[in-house]
C-alpha cells in the first residue's frame, strides 16, 4: 500500500462514477482513490457539480478514497418533479454514506452544500469531523437581494476559471431548478441546527467572501460545540478551488487533531495563505483539458457514466501535470 507522503506526490485521478438511488432520484458518486479506510465526502454548492472540487479532491485522499456528489438537478443528473428540500438532500446524502458503507467519513459541504452537511451531522452523532466551507445562509442576508448582491461583490474576486465553470455548471443545472431550489437554501435556518452537531468542524472562508462576512463564520464556530475558524487570504466564495492545496492542508490536519488541540491548525493555516496558485496551462495541456470537458459534458447529456468517468479522469490528469510542475 502506498505510503500518505507518495500519495501526495501521485496522486490517484482515476475516476470512478457510480449513482446511488433512492426514492425515484439519485446521486452520482465521482470517486478518486481506492486505499485507506476513513474517506472524504464533498458536497457541492448551488447550481453548481463535484467539478467545482478538481482541484480539492486529488490532495485529500490521505485516509482513504475520495468522493465527490453530484445531487439532483445539478451537474446534469435528471431534476425531480418537484423541488427538493434542504432535509431531502440530506435524506440522499445519508443514502450515499450508507450505500457506500462509509465507516466515519469527514464530510466536506460548500455554501449550500453545508447546510446538507450540517443537517447530516446533526442526525448522526457519530460523525468525527465535518468541514464547512462559506456556510450559509447569514441570517442578516435572507432577502434575496442582499444575498444577490453579496453574491456579486464575492464573484468579483473568483479566479477566472471558477467563473467559467459557475457560468458552465448554472447552464447544466438550468435557470428553472436553480430558482426553483434557491428559496429552500434561503429558508433553511442552519444556524438553528448547530447546537445539535457534535463533530468537529472546521469553519473555512475566503477574505473577501462577501456571502460570509467574518462576524457570520465566527458565528458558525462560536455556536458548534467543537469548532475552528480559519480565513483564507485573498480568496473568495470559491476558496476551495484557486487555493486547492491549502484547503487540502487544512482539511487533512484538522481530521487529525485531537478534539482539544489548536496549535496544529494555527500554523498549517499560516502555510495554507501562502499556497501559489497553479501554473497556466500550456497550449497543450490547455487543449487537452478542453476536449477532457466536452468528453464529460457530452457524458452528462446523454447520462453516460462510463464517458463521464473517462472525461474527467483525462481532465485531472491534464491538472496532475500542472500540480508537478508547480
Amino acid at each position: 500500500m502506498r505510503d500518505t507522503a507518495d500519495r501526495r506526490r501521485n496522486p490517484d485521478v482515476t475516476v470512478q462514477v457510480d449513482r446511488v438511488h433512492r426514492e425515484g432520484v439519485y446521486a452520482r458518486v465521482s470517486t478518486i482513490g481506492s486505499e485507506g479506510t476513513r474517506a472524504f465526502v464533498l458536497v457541492a454548492g448551488l447550481g453548481v457539480a463535484a467539478t467545482y472540487f478538481e482541484r480539492l479532491a486529488p490532495h485529500l485522499n490521505d485516509f482513504g478514497p475520495v468522493h465527490a456528489l453530484d445531487l439532483p438537478g445539478f451537474g446534469g443528473v435528471p431534476h425531480p418533479k418537484r423541488a427538493m428540500s434542504i432535509e431531502q438532500y440530506a435524506d440522499l446524502v445519508e443514502a450515499v454514506l450508507d450505500d457506500l458503507g462509509l465507516e466515519d467519513p469527514i464530510l466536506v459541504g460548500h455554501s449550500m452544500g453545508t447546510q446538507m452537511v450540517t443537517e447530516v451531522a446533526a442526525r448522526r452523532p457519530d460523525l468525527r469531523t465535518v468541514v464547512l466551507i462559506g456556510p450559509v445562509v447569514d441570517p442578516s442576508a435572507r432577502r434575496l437581494p442582499v444575498l444577490a448582491w453579496r453574491f456579486i461583490r464575492s464573484a468579483w474576486h473568483e479566479p477566472f476559471k471558477v467563473k467559467v465553470l459557475a457560468v458552465g455548471a448554472y447552464l447544466t443545472c438550468g435557470f428553472r431548478w436553480f430558482f426553483r431550489v434557491l428559496p429552500a437554501m434561503m429558508r433553511f435556518r442552519i444556524e438553528d441546527r448547530f447546537a445539535e452537531v457534535a463533530a468537529r468542524a472546521l469553519v473555512i472562508r475566503g477574505e473577501h467572501d462577501a456571502v460570509v462576512p467574518r462576524a457570520w463564520a465566527q458565528r458558525v464556530a462560536g455556536t458548534i460545540p467543537f469548532a475552528s475558524t480559519w480565513e483564507i487570504g485573498g480568496a473568495g466564495h470559491s476558496v476551495m478551488h484557486g487555493h486547492a492545496e491549502g484547503v487540502a492542508k487544512l482539511c487533512v490536519e484538522f481530521a487529525r487533531m485531537p478534539r482539544d488541540t489548536d496549535d496544529l491548525l494555527n500554523r498549517m493555516s499560516r502555510e495554507a495563505a501562502e499556497e501559489r496558485e497553479p501554473v497556466a496551462a500550456t497550449p497543450e495541456r490547455a487543449v487537452r483539458g478542453f476536449f477532457a470537458r466536452v468528453r464529460e459534458l457530452v457524458g452528462v447529456f446523454r447520462r453516460d457514466d462510463r464517458m463521464i468517468a473517462r472525461g474527467k479522469t483525462d481532465h485531472a490528469r491534464v491538472m496532475a501535470e500542472e500540480n508537478g510542475e508547480r
